[in-house]
């Protein structure tokens, strides 16, 4: 199973799971505030250790990173943008290019800077041109970068915005969980939670398009964003039901990427639905630590699907992967996935890269007990220790295929 000529092959991850002590953002002034959420301290310092942790991509034979830039370290204070930050995520960029990784730049991955929140943040009248004055203060960093994300799962952002609202509902914060969750009920959370509001929704897509022609005109790159793709399923009678949550939950975001230059698809597990909705999953040996079920074809659906609601947008995979303490686990899933893209693409669906969910075992958005990673990072000493999985994606990398 071959890859098409110049496909990329990579990893992502997030500034705020990795880098550590993002002492201005949002994310930060709530850590330990709601119930069973840790902390992100140090993370595991790739602030610092990128370059280690991009060297190791390279050798193993990747040649893609997908990585953010912190809107909260970049402008501290409300229209004070820090050279220093600029310089350091320029230099991560050139670090990239010189060990021959292809940039991948995520402007918007969930966190914002604190002052934005206290402003309203993204339901406060003037957040959509805060977030372009941000952009414009970054375009000259991002010289020949050529794939931007302008945010990451505005779907996902959407609903944890929605929640937010219910921030001092004492019954909501008992019902608050990550977008990673590893509690024994976590499938069963995730179910019931609270679907997008559409209100919030268009303003992400408002703010997404007033940055995509500036990014374009500034910076030559292919300007993009990334969903969250459910890999709906579903079962008999569950067909209309499925039409109307892929709508809430997803291809609002996927219309509104008609006029990108790439969709960002990001896939785990599948949903199945039927007449009443998502079917509870019945736990199973091999489920994540996530508590999500086995399911690599998930990718397949994902993409096929994002390729016809856009209608025709080419797809670079900027997340794939699995919670798992086995890695030979992650190298099956990660084939399976694999399989499951490489069948899409053979009926036509315009893939152009494979992006890894994640790098290095990271700070899971409240939790740090879910490992993704392909790369084992020690929270005391900051040591790496490669995987397995590392090396086999990167021999998947040089043959460009499955073997």
């Amino acid at each position: 199973m071959n890859f098409p000529d110049g496909f990329l092959w990579g990893a992502s991850t997030a500034p705020h799971q990795i880098e550590g002590n993002n002492v201005n953002s949002d994310f930060w002034a709530n850590e330990g505030r709601m119930p069973g959420m840790e902390f992100s301290g140090d993370a595991v310092d790739s602030y610092h250790r990128f370059e280690e942790d991009m060297r190791l991509m390279a050798e193993a034979g990747l040649t893609s990173y997908r990585f953010g830039i912190e809107w909260a370290r970049i402008e501290p204070r409300p229209g004070h943008f820090s050279n220093a930050e600029l310089s350091h995520y320029r230099r991560m960029i050139d670090t990239a290019w010189s060990l021959g990784l292809t940039p991948v730049v995520t402007l918007h991955h969930f966190t914002n800077p604190r002052w934005f929140a206290d402003e309203g943040g993204w339901l406060a009248d003037g957040a959509v041109d805060r977030f372009q004055a941000f952009v414009e203060a970054a375009t000259p960093i991002l010289e020949g970068v050529p794939w931007i994300a302008t945010m990451n799962e505005p779907n996902m952002l959407a609903m944890m915005t929605g929640m937010a609202r219910l921030a001092g509902d004492p019954e909501a914060q008992q019902q608050w969980q990550s977008p990673t969750m590893d509690t024994e009920q976590a499938q069963a959370v995730r179910l019931r939670l609270p679907a997008p509001d559409p209100e919030i929704g268009q303003r992400f897509i408002d703010a997404h398009h007033a940055v995509r022609d500036l990014l374009r005109e500034r910076t030559g790159a292919r300007v993009g964003w990334t969903v969250a793709n459910r890999a709906y399923q579903a079962l008999p009678g569950g067909e209309a039901k499925m039409a109307e949550l892929s709508h809430v939950w997803e291809d609002l975001y996927l219309e509104a990427a008609r006029g990108d230059d790439f969709i960002g698809v990001q896939s785990y597990s599948t949903i199945r639905v039927n007449a009443d909705g998502p079917e509870e999953h019945v736990p199973a040996p091999d489920d994540t630590l996530v508590g999500t079920p086995y399911r690599p074809e998930a990718l397949g659906i994902a993409a096929r699907h994002a390729w016809e609601v856009t209608q025709g947008v080419p797809i670079l995979v900027t997340e794939n992967g699995i919670a798992t303490a086995d890695d030979d686990q992650r190298i099956a899933y990660t084939e399976g996935a694999l399989r499951a893209l490489a069948d899409a693409i053979g009926d036509g669906v315009d893939v152009r890269g494979y992006l890894h969910w994640t790098l290095l075992d990271n700070f899971e958005w409240g939790h740090w007990a879910p490992t993704f990673g392909l790369i084992h990072a020690d929270r005391e000493t900051f040591e790496r220790t490669p995987k397995p999985s590392l090396g086999w994606l990167g021999q998947v990398a040089r043959r460009n295929g499955l073997a």
